[in-house]
């Protein structure tokens, strides 16, 4: 057995004779490429996903070579890939634009407010109160990843609670009054 055979899964198909994945590349790479830079409109992303492709046929063995079409089946495979990219990357946007900070200023200064408020708190306290306001948290959960009472929880999230409400009682005025 020489060493593509190995390699590249070597096994005897009825239709194509001794069909080999080397030979299905040397046969469908180009085309697959042109196919894929049409749909992706980039070329080197292009090349990228028939490569993915072929990475993939090959792990697959023996099962890519019994496929019936296999230039079909990297085409797919390809295409997959790059719907997947696609979905990640507009995901990836989504996040990075929630992620931005608010534009309207006067948001942007009420939200400076609450940090500052929050950092003003003791340790436990601001953890506490980030668990159960920003993370929507319950107390039991809290209480499990702090590693202390329900009890305990509530007793901060009150203390946090009113920390919170003195410091920031100035910036409500304010608002009021817009």
């Amino acid at each position: 057995m020489d060493e593509d055979s190995v390699t590249f899964g070597r096994m005897p198909d009825p239709g194509d004779g001794d069909v080999t994945v080397r030979d299905v590349f040397d046969g469908s790479y180009r085309k697959l490429v042109v196919q894929l830079y049409a749909i992706t409109g980039d070329y080197d992303e292009a090349e990228d996903l028939v490569q993915e492709a072929f990475v993939r046929a090959v792990a697959s063995g023996r099962r890519f070579l019994r496929v019936d079409n296999k230039e079909a089946w990297l085409r797919t495979t390809a295409v997959n890939a790059h719907r997947s990219r696609w979905r990640k990357r507009r995901n990836g946007r989504r996040a990075h634009n929630r992620m931005l900070r608010p534009r309207d200023p006067a948001a942007m200064e009420e939200h400076v407010e609450i940090i500052n408020a929050l950092r003003g708190l003791p340790e436990q306290q601001r953890q506490a109160v980030a668990l159960y306001y920003l993370a929507d948290l319950p107390v039991c959960a809290i209480a499990a990843e702090l590693g202390v009472p329900e009890g305990t929880v509530k007793s901060r999230l009150s203390r946090g609670r009113e920390a919170l409400a003195i410091s920031l009682a100035h910036v409500e005025e304010v608002v009021d009054h817009v």
